[in-house]
C-alpha cells in the first residue's frame, strides 16, 4: 500500500527498550525508595551528651533516639557515622556520602549555602563559658587578649568571624582535635580561659562541672535542625517533614526534650558541690548496703543511692517533722510492710527503700515503658500511688498522655489547687514536691554515674564522652 511502512517486531521491541531507558534516565528511583530497598538509613552524628553517646545502659542521646524513631517510621535500620572531626560533618552530607546529619547542628546562613535544613526542633543560644571564681566576662571586648578556644567548623567560629569585623583585636584558636565537651573540661581545669558552647551543652555539662558558667550570650536564640544535601529529590526530605510534624503534634518531641533536658539545671552549684563532697565522705560507708540491696531487688545501686541522697543526704539518723526517718526516710507503715524493724539501721533502711521502689514500679501499668515507668514510680514513692493516679487521670482529661512523665509532671502540681483536688479520689497533695523530687534524683543519678565513669584504675578524673567510632562509607 502506498505510503505504508512495515516495522519489524524486533525494531518495535528495540524502540520500546530505548524509550524505557530514556524514561529511567530522566526519572531515577527516588532516594526514599533506594533507602527502603537497602534497608538502611545512614546518618552522620557526633559524640556528645546532647546527640549520641555510649551510656551505661547502651547507646543514648536525643539525636540517637530521634533517628531511631525516624528509621522505624521508614521501616529501615539506622547506621551511624561518626567522623574524626566536627568540620567533616557537613561535607559528608553535601557529598551525599550519608543520607542526613543529625548532630545538634545550628542553622546559619553560611551553612544553608552548603546543605538544606529541616524544621527546627530545639532552640539554643551561643554562650561564652568561663569558670566561676574568675572575673566574669560580660561583653566581647572582655575577650580581647585572652585565651579563647573553639571547635573548628562550628557555628561558634562563624559567629566569631562575624564579630571580628567590629572587634579587630578579637583572636581565638580553632581546634579540629577537640570537641565541645573537651573544651569545657579545659576551661574547668583552667587550661584555657574561655570557650563557646551552645546553651543546651552547657546545661548538661554543668552537672559535672558546676563551676562553669555563662558570661554572656553571643547570639539570639538559634534553631537546631537536621541537614540534607541540596539537589537531591525531595522524597526523604518530605518524609522527614512528615515525621517531625507527627512527633511535634503527638507530644513525642516534647517528651524527648524533657527526658534529656527537663531536669538538667535543677542542681545548682552548691548542691552539686555538696553532692560530690558527700560521695567522697559519706557514700563509701553505705556503698555495700546499696550494692547488696541492688542485688536483692534488681534496682540499680546508683539509683538507690540517688534516692537515699535526695531523702536524707545519706544520714541514717535523719528525721522529718512528719516522722519519716532513716537514710531512705521510710514511714512507720512502709517500714513495717517492707520488713524493716529499725528505720535508723542503714542496711535495713536501704533494703526497705529498694523493695518499696520495686513495689511501686510493679504497680505502674505494664504498658508503660522505661524510663517513664521509673520516673512515675519515683513520683509515687514520694507522693503516694493514689495521688499519682489522680494526677494521671487529670492528665488524661486534659488531653495529654498519662503514661508519659513529661505530661504527668505538668499536671501533678494541680493537686494542690482546690479546683482540681476536690474532683479527685485522694484529695489534696503537694503536687509540685514529687516533680522536684524526681528531677533532683535524676540529676543526682546522672551525676553519680558520671563520677563513676570518670574514675580510671588510679582514681584520677578524665575528660568525658571519649567514645569514637570509625566513619563508614555509604
Amino acid at each position: 500500500m502506498p505510503g505504508s511502512h512495515n516495522i519489524s517486531p524486533r525494531r518495535v521491541l528495540l524502540l520500546l527498550l530505548v524509550a524505557f531507558l530514556l524514561v529511567a534516565c530522566t526519572n531515577p528511583t527516588p532516594l526514599l525508595e533506594r533507602i527502603r530497598g537497602r534497608g538502611e538509613l545512614v546518618v552522620v552524628t557526633r559524640n556528645s551528651p546532647t546527640t549520641y553517646y555510649q551510656g551505661p545502659d547502651g547507646l543514648a542521646g536525643m539525636e540517637y533516639e530521634l533517628v531511631q524513631l525516624f528509621a522505624a517510621e521508614l521501616g529501615v535500620r539506622a547506621r551511624f557515622v561518626i567522623p574524626d572531626r566536627f568540620d567533616e560533618i557537613l561535607p559528608l552530607v553535601a557529598r551525599r556520602e550519608v543520607h542526613l546529619a543529625a548532630a545538634g547542628l545550628t542553622v546559619t546562613p553560611q551553612r544553608e549555602t552548603l546543605v538544606r535544613f529541616g524544621p527546627g526542633y530545639q532552640e539554643i543560644t551561643q554562650q561564652l563559658v568561663y569558670k566561676a571564681g574568675h572575673r566574669r566576662p560580660r561583653k566581647v571586648e572582655n575577650l580581647i587578649g585572652t585565651q579563647l578556644e573553639i571547635v573548628a567548623g562550628s557555628s561558634h567560629e562563624e559567629e566569631l568571624h562575624r564579630l571580628s569585623a567590629n572587634y579587630p583585636g578579637l583572636h581565638w584558636e580553632s581546634t579540629r582535635n577537640l570537641d565541645p565537651e573537651e573544651l569545657l573540661f579545659l576551661v574547668n581545669e583552667e587550661l584555657i580561659d574561655y570557650t563557646i558552647a551552645d546553651s543546651n551543652e552547657l546545661a548538661l555539662n554543668r552537672r559535672y562541672y558546676p563551676k562553669l558558667a555563662a558570661g554572656f550570650n553571643l547570639t539570639e536564640p538559634q534553631k537546631l535542625a537536621w541537614a540534607f544535601a541540596h539537589a537531591e529529590d525531595d522524597s526523604l526530605y518530605n518524609a522527614m517533614l512528615s515525621f517531625f510534624d507527627k512527633i511535634s503534634k503527638n507530644g513525642t518531641l516534647a517528651q524527648l526534650i524533657e527526658r534529656y533536658y527537663g531536669y538538667a539545671e535543677k542542681l545548682n552549684f552548691v548542691e552539686a558541690r555538696n553532692f560530690r563532697r558527700h560521695v567522697a565522705l559519706r557514700l563509701p560507708e553505705y556503698l555495700p548496703f546499696f550494692q547488696k540491696a541492688a542485688q536483692d531487688t534488681g534496682v540499680d545501686w546508683q539509683l538507690l543511692a540517688a534516692i537515699g541522697y535526695q531523702e536524707s543526704h545519706w544520714n541514717p539518723k535523719a528525721i522529718s517533722p512528719t516522722g519519716v526517718r532513716g537514710i531512705m526516710m521510710l514511714t512507720r507503715a512502709t517500714a513495717k510492710q517492707m520488713g524493716v524493724t529499725k528505720r535508723t539501721d542503714p542496711e535495713q533502711s536501704i533494703l526497705g527503700g529498694a523493695r518499696y521502689v520495686r513495689r511501686m514500679e510493679k504497680r505502674i501499668p505494664a504498658r508503660i515503658k522505661e524510663p517513664d515507668r521509673l520516673w512515675l514510680a519515683l513520683a509515687g514513692y514520694n507522693v503516694g500511688f493514689g495521688h499519682l493516679e489522680d494526677a494521671r487521670i487529670i492528665t488524661q482529661h486534659q488531653g495529654s498522655d498519662p503514661d508519659k512523665w513529661a505530661d504527668v509532671k505538668q499536671h501533678l502540681p494541680l493537686l494542690s489547687q482546690k479546683k482540681w483536688y476536690k474532683t479527685t479520689r485522694h484529695g489534696y497533695a503537694r503536687g509540685l514536691e514529687p516533680v522536684q523530687y524526681v528531677d533532683n534524683i535524676r540529676g543526682y543519678y546522672d551525676l553519680l554515674k558520671w563520677i563513676n565513669r570518670q574514675q580510671d584504675e588510679d582514681g584520677k578524673a578524665k575528660a568525658p564522652y571519649a567514645l569514637t567510632i570509625a566513619p563508614a562509607a555509604l
